[in-house]
């Protein structure tokens, strides 16, 4: 982005056009970066609950207060009775992303919990067991693609979601424009479907069964061609044997797609010169979601569209090690307390949070510690959880808002806002379309501690080194530890080198600063301090600030691969024993209820952007969209208020009536339902919204990999009162 400012305020936010990546395209929540920076009601000083009211203290009496609360709540009942909640805002952050791992060490509790397990989890599930690491995730090449199948996702919308890009739109519109084929699989006619040469529609749920069928349909027809990765598979005959009873005309009733469409869709992918199958968050949130995220790596897999270009690939981002040691997945290293689900990626779902704090016995949460998001409106059966959070002895959260779930908070921590820090791709450049990176130095000057600062401070707190320590200290250590990590290590650039010359060469930047600096040398573009003179530093990003296009994605499989065996583990024993719960679940009729599904929109990124007028103003955004013929059965017209039942709870909300949206589904956007007393948003209050996390199920989820079902929900519609 340009950001054009006159002293401390921004005037116009637009697209670099010198961007080698974006051109030039922003999406509505970029252009209103500049309304957020000065929103009123964001935050700037830390509140503390004082005779039920939050107030206004300073940043020392903050931390003495997080102290006195966390010591109290440890001292009484165990560093068990802690638990933490993050966020996803802190995937776009890089300072969170290097201070998030050792706060959570520090806290010494297995009481982890985030907001994978309501988005991504069964993805990163999938690809630990198939590729060996949770975050070796491959993402459609749609640049250099003849034919994009797409299910459950909207990136006309979300800009790419776990396949991330500017300008979706232009993409897809090359890739039709160059004779491609672009087919949406979704239960509504989103923009993305809306584009496509064939819109599919599917009921709820039912992605497994489908990318099963297509599967099945390749094996059967003698149509498998993996390739040149044929050497490097494991598990294809299991596979093949496994999915020998998923015909099309078994899935043709549970997703309400014809038997032949199914075979046609299969035999079209197969047929493609180069092909790619992409799936998100509406295949993912639903019951079999490890499930159907396995099965759209199968058939990128057996069509040979496994990284090769215009197929599914694999991103390296600037900061990565060129070679990783090869250890395998695994899961279930200890179980949640309440329910005994089990642990993924160091966490346990989100879903049972509620369960930990309500629960009496050993380990029972007293203490709530929140790094951004906001649980209350984005995680099921939110009435539930909206009332434990409310008996927590203490809580703390870092956030720039006092909203539904900080309302809560004993002690409130605001960052500074994005223009008042610098920005890298941490975490985006390994989803990235394109190898690129670029820098960002802050806009303004905080007026305050920065977030890394804030987090660093708590990782001292919680390791009983007191709020009088110095953050500073405790950052440089690990850096510290870091570079004598990597000078032991024989396969990296700098092993045997002398620590102390390493860290001199790092210069006097902020710590998290030379941590991102010591990565990108590190790396595998990196100039290894010395060793690679072409090779990049973060100063040779600085020289280059609309930032630097590396190219294409390039193959990289088998030598990437993390697995123990050394081969894509395609046929997985833990992803091919689901597969008989999938036929059994949908053995007969699921009933007649309709079936509630989410909806993305372009202008809000879950609750994040609601208090920004530009982006919710307008023709009201939080409706119920319903079918035409549901609407005439159930006697509603356009614009009357309907009541959504679930098994866990009721909403009621105005129904919008459009033929976009398959018969037998309702659709609701999330990340809605403002206004709770004690909140501070006054544009949030105004388009409030109504949360439609009170009708999800927290006992609801996939066992694979502990993710919520958010899509899928039979619910009741009728009339409202």
């Amino acid at each position: 982005m340009r950001i054009e400012v006159d002293g401390d305020t921004v005037t116009r936010v637009r697209g670099d056009l010198d961007d080698p990546i974006s051109k030039g395209f922003i999406c509505p929540k970029g252009s209103a970066l500049g309304k957020l920076h000065h929103d009123p009601d964001r935050l700037r000083r830390p509140l503390v609950r004082r005779d039920g009211r939050h107030v206004e203290v300073s940043w020392d009496e903050a931390f003495a207060e997080v102290e006195r609360g966390l010591s109290s709540v440890t001292t009484a009942h165990g560093p068990e009775s802690v638990g933490i909640y993050v966020g996803n805002p802190n995937a776009h952050n890089f300072q969170a992303n290097l201070a998030l791992r050792p706060l959570i060490k520090s806290l010494r509790t297995r009481q982890v919990f985030s907001a994978s397990t309501v988005d991504q989890m069964p993805k990163q599930v999938a690809c630990g067991y198939v590729f060996g690491h949770p975050f070796m995730i491959p993402v459609p090449d749609v640049d250099r693609s003849d034919h994009l199948l797409i299910l459950g996702a909207n990136p006309v919308e979300s800009n790419g979601s776990l396949a991330s890009a500017p300008d979706w739109p232009g993409k897809l519109a090359a890739l039709t424009g160059r004779g491609g084929r672009l087919v949406v699989v979704d239960p509504r006619r989103t923009k993305t479907a809306a584009l496509a040469q064939e819109h599919v529609r599917i009921r709820p749920g039912t992605d497994a069964v489908l990318l099963a069928a297509m599967a099945q349909e390749l094996f059967a027809g003698g149509l498998v061609s993996v390739g040149r990765l044929a050497p490097d598979v494991e598990g294809l005959p299991e596979l093949e044997a496994a999915l020998a009873a998923y015909t099309p005309e078994w899935a043709e009733g549970p997703t309400a797609i014809p038997a032949e469409t199914i075979r046609r869709m299969a035999r079209e992918l197969a047929a493609a010169e180069r092909a790619v199958v992409y799936g998100r968050i509406g295949t993912h949130t639903t019951e079999f979601g490890t499930v159907a995220a396995w099965l759209t790596d199968v058939l990128n897999l057996i069509t040979g569209n496994l990284d090769r270009p215009g197929g599914a690939m694999f991103p390296v981002a600037l900061h990565q090690r060129a070679h990783r040691k090869a250890t395998g997945f695994t899961s279930g290293r200890w179980s949640s307390r309440v329910k005994g689900l089990p642990e993924f990626i160091g966490e346990i779902p989100v879903a049972t949070m509620a369960d930990e704090i309500e629960i009496p016995g050993t380990g029972q949460i007293k203490a709530l510690l929140t790094v951004a998001g906001n649980p209350v409106l984005t995680t099921p059966d939110s009435n539930r959880l909206d009332a434990a959070l409310a008996t927590l002895e203490f809580m703390v959260s870092v956030d720039p808002y006092l909203n539904a779930t900080t309302r809560h908070a004993d002690v409130i921590l605001p960052p500074p806002s994005p223009l008042e820090r610098p920005h890298y791709d941490l975490a985006f450049q390994t989803l990235s379309l394109r190898n690129y990176a670029d820098w960002s130095p802050a806009v303004f000057q905080a007026d305050g501690p920065s977030e890394f600062e804030i987090l660093v401070k708590l990782t001292a707190i919680a390791a009983g080194l007191g709020a009088g320590a110095d953050p500073d200290t405790l950052a440089e250590a690990s850096l510290d530890q870091q570079i004598a990590t990597a000078v032991g290590r024989d396969d990296s650039p700098i092993a045997g080198r002398d620590p102390a010359d390493i860290k001199k060469m790092l210069g006097d930047r902020p710590v998290d600063e030379r941590i991102v600096d010591f990565m990108i040398r590190t790396g595998h573009r990196g100039d290894g301090f010395g060793a690679v003179p072409e090779g990049m530093a973060l100063a040779g990003l600085e020289a280059h600030p609309h930032g630097i296009d590396f190219g294409p994605l390039e193959s990289g499989l088998p030598g990437s691969l993390m697995t123990a065996s050394g081969k894509v583990e395609i046929g997985a024993a833990e992803l091919i024993g689901d597969l008989p719960r999938l036929k059994a679940t949908f053995a007969s009729s699921r009933g007649d209820r309709m079936l509630l599904v989410g909806r993305r929109q372009v202008r809000t990124a879950n609750s994040w952007t609601h208090n920004v007028e530009v982006l919710v103003k307008g023709k009201p955004a939080c409706t119920v969209q319903l079918h035409p013929d549901d609407a005439a059965r159930i006697g509603i017209t356009e614009g009357d208020d309907v009541r959504l039942r679930s098994e866990v709870g009721a909403i009621e909300l105005t129904v919008e009536i459009t033929e976009d949206i398959m018969p037998g589904v309702v659709s609701v956007p999330y990340g809605w339902g403002h206004g709770a007393p004690g909140t501070s948003q006054s544009v949030a209050e105004r388009y409030a919204g109504v949360n439609v996390n009170v009708l999800t199920d927290s006992g609801a989820i996939d066992p694979l990999s502990g993710n919520a079902r958010l899509n899928g929900i039979p619910v009741e519609v009728e009339a409202a009162r």
